[in-house]
């Protein structure tokens, strides 16, 4: 599968868990680059692979008009495709988000207008399988979750096998 770009919220708190549970499922997305938020919430994915500078200075500007946003990760989900998520709470000013930065990119729909405008924001933690549910992976998180965050950069992130970095990294609320 080629590389993709990712307007990103890293989640710090849950970086240590989701690296380690990203090495156990595909080594070759673990990240050398310090930066890289391997746990996240997607803002808009996938994103412009070689954006212009002016698309560039429209993030900025975007994520200098976002104040920090607080949400509580808490409530696992499972999505009707196997992904074990998080769901952040208060999710409305993650959708707000999402619907300024489609607005000034209406050619990069979320998730590729796959799930139309039903966007959920959510910290991917995990992927059913024969092995892998909803019970097991809250067992995982146990001593993990709840955690209270305040999500404060955006970063443009490449997603490939053996080449995850952040390609850009903006602060929330600089402006």
């Amino acid at each position: 599968m080629p590389g993709h770009s990712v307007l990103q919220l890293p989640v710090a708190p849950l970086e240590e868990w989701v690296r380690a549970r990203t090495a156990h499922y595909d080594g070759g997305f673990v990240s050398s680059d310090p930066r890289f938020g391997h746990a996240h919430i997607t803002a808009l994915g996938p994103f412009d692979p070689d954006p212009s500078a002016t698309d560039l200075a429209v993030v900025a500007d975007l994520a200098a008009a976002t104040p920090p946003i607080r949400v509580r990760l808490a409530d696992l989900a499972q999505f009707p495709n196997g992904i074990i998520h998080l769901v952040p709470d208060p999710g409305d000013r993650l959708r707000d988000l999402t619907a300024r930065l489609v607005a000034a990119f209406p050619c990069w729909p979320p998730y590729g207008g796959e799930f139309g405008d039903d966007v959920q924001p959510h910290l991917t933690v995990d992927a059913a399988s024969a092995e892998v549910d909803l019970a097991s992976t809250a067992a995982l998180l146990a001593e993990v979750v709840p955690v209270d965050v305040v999500l404060d950069r955006l970063q443009l992130a490449w997603w490939e096998s053996g080449a995850c970095h952040v390609v850009e990294e903006w602060r929330l609320g600089a402006g």
